[in-house]
């Protein structure tokens, strides 16, 4: 690069890559005001849409289908580089806010989730990729926590605005609004990334893409089914989810590393503890804005802000990361990061069964942030420094299938129980005590991770 070739370290802004890094960043900048506005809106939405029973399913619908856009973007960007991967995904993503933005009925709002799910998951890995081909290895990280300060603006603003919009306008300009500066960056994107080298590689056999794509689809139906299954009584919606926990466990091996299942050593404990950590933290997150509403009588607005305090935390330690992470080491990482959720989830825990003051939830969730600050982007350079030309877009998509699959398992799981219970106290400590199990579970791979090549 030219970096090496003046005797001047190379960074993510130099002349080479500093519009890659801008789109980028741009599309990590939207998708956090996706996610951050629905969050925050979703009580209004099931509430508008008479939808209580399928809230739940509209988070946990996006994850899945997402492994089905993950799975088919690692391929396409194996076999011919990430940009055909990167522009289907957006348009995806795109279309399924205009459905959303635009539904009357929870089933339509759901559909819209769920193409929105296919955009989000190719996206995610089709930007791996791209950082794998045109980053060298020692700035995978400073890439990794720029990508993580792209949340801060969208924290600062995105759930107290997406809760404003909710509260005095209408629901539905939270995701239009997000549609039009889709619309609007994705263009810039794409001149940006024309005539950028993003290489290509070995394209895998059309019956191994062809079994991928079926066992990702198997594993995003039962993971919806899991979803749907709340909406059914308890007596058939237990034994229905737990057919379906299996599928997806059967289903989603062949799409991840050899061994991830049984926390191997390297790769397949990275790959394992991104499903664990996700699904604690975002099964819990998921029920802090209805919590911090149906309990303490918060408005949409006001319920932002818990989730903004933990954006902040996590764009923070994201950064800290990012400078620190090799002096950390993966072992310290894995400590300090499992105790700041262990800290958040508990003081949520007390909070919704005691009825402690909500001020609880909305500093206490901060230190999950910080934690999942800490512990994502360290997986992902993890995942890339075990990872070559011949298999980025399997093991980026293993990681993305891991993300979404654990997800969309444990907010389901979640919702089934509180569908189970009937909201109240007990419905939300019955969430949070699971999250706090899936926290402890995270400590098994999670000393387990290895380094592969990020040190020479």
């Amino acid at each position: 690069m030219s970096g090496s070739e003046t005797g001047v370290e190379a960074g993510i802004w130099d002349r080479e890559r500093r519009w890659v890094t801008l789109g980028a960043i741009a599309l990590i900048f939207l998708a956090a005001i996706e996610a951050l506005a629905v969050t925050t809106v979703m009580p209004v939405v099931s509430a508008a849409l008479d939808g209580d029973a399928l809230y739940a399913a509209a988070f946990a619908g996006t994850l899945a289908t997402s492994v089905i856009g993950m799975v088919a973007s690692g391929a396409a960007s194996d076999a011919r580089g990430p940009r055909g991967a990167l522009y289907v995904a957006v348009t995806l993503f795109l279309v399924g806010l205009v459905v959303s933005g635009a539904a009357f009925s929870m089933q339509q709002f759901l559909l819209g989730r769920l193409i929105q799910g296919l955009g989000a998951g190719g996206q995610t890995v089709a930007l791996y990729v791209v950082v794998a081909r045109l980053y060298p290895p020692h700035l995978h990280g400073r890439v990794f926590a720029a990508f993580a300060a792209a949340w801060v603006v969208p924290s600062m603003v995105g759930p107290f605005l997406a809760g404003a919009i909710a509260d005095y306008l209408d629901w539905r300009w939270a995701f239009l609004g997000v549609a039009v500066l889709t619309a609007a960056a994705f263009a810039l994107i794409a001149v940006r990334l024309r005539g950028v080298d993003l290489g290509g590689g070995e394209p895998s056999s059309r019956r191994v893409v062809v079994s991928r794509l079926v066992l990702a689809v198997l594993v995003a139906v039962a993971a919806v089914v899991v979803g749907f299954s709340a909406d059914a009584p308890p007596g058939i919606g237990w034994p229905v989810a737990g057919a379906a926990v299996v599928v997806i466990a059967l289903a989603i091996r062949p799409l991840l590393p050899a061994g991830t299942l049984r926390a191997a050593r390297g790769l397949p404990s990275v790959v394992l503890m991104r499903g664990i950590v996700a699904g604690a933290f975002f099964a819990a997150e998921a029920y802090i804005p209805y919590l911090l509403m149906e309990r303490f009588g918060f408005t949409a607005t006001l319920s932002g802000i818990a989730l903004t305090f933990s954006a902040f935390a996590w764009a923070g330690a994201s950064a800290l990361q990012g400078r620190y992470g090799e002096r950390l080491g993966n072992r310290r990482i894995t400590a300090l990061s499992l105790g700041l959720i262990l800290i958040a989830l508990l003081a949520v825990l007390a909070t919704a069964v005691l009825g402690a003051s909500p001020a609880i939830v909305v500093i206490g969730w901060a230190f999950a942030g910080g934690g999942m600050g800490l512990v994502y982007p360290r997986l992902t350079v993890l995942t890339l420094a075990y990872s070559d030309a011949s298999n980025q877009g399997f093991n980026s998509s293993a990681l993305s299938i891991s993300d979404s699959g654990g997800s969309a398992v444990a907010i389901a799981v979640a919702g089934l129980g509180v569908a189970t219970l009937g909201g109240g106290a007990a419905a939300f400590g019955v969430v949070f005590a699971f999250a706090i199990g899936l926290t402890l579970i995270g400590t098994i791979p999670g000393f387990r991770l290895g380094h592969g090549a990020e040190r020479p």
